[in-house]
């Protein structure tokens, strides 16, 4: 193995774990103020990929696909709030998850009803093709470093947006006291509403980002969305920064994992068998390491203060 090779194989871990910190920032920014279990917030990820690559072919413009993304993603999370979240905040949590399992049907055949069940394709933008030269020879993919780039620079608005911004403070109160904050006169359902938009905004841009990078099809965000929960419980539910290095963490170790377990397999066993236990046990690894992380700090490693 070349230093080249492990450097490539981090770098994707680390375009990986930002795609996973905009999923999981939406929905622990959704747990976080409204205490929502929100099953369908995959669903939104593909929204934002279909929008994409819909408006991407029509108009022949990538940029104006991402912009749809964020507009069609985060109206259709309005207006999910609207109709069906807002009767879920005083039940319990079976009834959250019972509701937005349905949404994720009703997501799924929609979509399907839409577009057809074949997947759609989404060209990379001619200014992010190409590769860009690392240490050691190896040539890694411009659109990818992008990704990393967009992910590095959403988390530090979204450090700004909650540190110190009105909206912000409005959310952090939120989190901590939703009693009180409507006893002060802040619209809770308004509040809500821009929570919940903002966290599919976030899910449709890693969607249309990731698009560029495999098929749209119905049903992309599922697979996704498990580890984006697994990513928040790591980091602490409720916890932004949680949620970013519980990214970094989750996506480094299933890449590497995936990498170098089959490497060491193949000391001990056949070729043949070391591909398909190595990559057993890589597939694995994540959820072992949520469990130890969990059983030294219970409620994650960045857990928010009010919690």
């Amino acid at each position: 193995m070349t230093f080249a090779l492990a450097l490539e194989q981090l770098l994707n871990g680390l375009q990986l774990g930002v795609m996973l910190f905009l999923m999981a920032a939406g929905l622990t920014l959704i747990f976080g103020v409204m205490g929502l279990i929100n099953l369908a917030h995959g669903s939104l990820y593909m929204v934002g990929a279909f929008a994409c690559a819909t408006v991407a072919a029509w108009t022949g413009s990538f940029w104006l696909g991402l912009i749809a993304s964020l507009a069609c993603a985060a109206a259709a999370g309005a207006i999910v709030e609207l109709l069906v979240i807002r009767r879920l905040y005083d039940r319990d949590h079976l009834d959250q998850v019972l509701a937005t399992f349905a949404l994720i049907l009703i997501f799924s055949e929609g979509t399907r009803w839409m577009f057809g069940s074949f997947p759609l394709y989404l060209d990379i933008p001619p200014l992010l093709q190409g590769a860009v030269a690392l240490p050691g020879g190896t040539q890694y993919p411009l659109y990818r470093l992008a990704i990393i780039a967009a992910g590095a620079v959403v988390a530090f608005a979204l450090y700004l947006l909650i540190s110190r911004t009105r909206l912000g403070i409005r959310i952090r109160a939120g989190e901590s006291d939703r009693e009180m904050i409507g006893a002060l006169g802040v619209d809770i359902r308004t509040l809500y509403t821009v929570v919940f938009a903002l966290g599919a905004a976030l899910a449709g841009f890693a969607g249309a980002m990731v698009g560029a990078l495999q098929s749209v099809q119905v049903g992309m965000g599922e697979p996704v969305l498990i580890l984006a929960f697994v990513v928040i419980v790591i980091g602490g539910i409720g916890s932004i920064k949680g949620a970013l290095l519980g990214a970094l963490l989750v996506g480094v170790i299933d890449t590497m994992g995936r990498f170098l377990l089959p490497k060491v397999f193949v000391l001990f066993v056949p070729p043949s068998q070391a591909g398909m236990i190595g990559g057993a046990l890589a597939s694995m690894l994540i959820y072992i390491v949520m469990a130890l992380i969990l059983a030294v700090k219970p409620r994650g490693l960045f857990p928010p203060a009010h919690a």
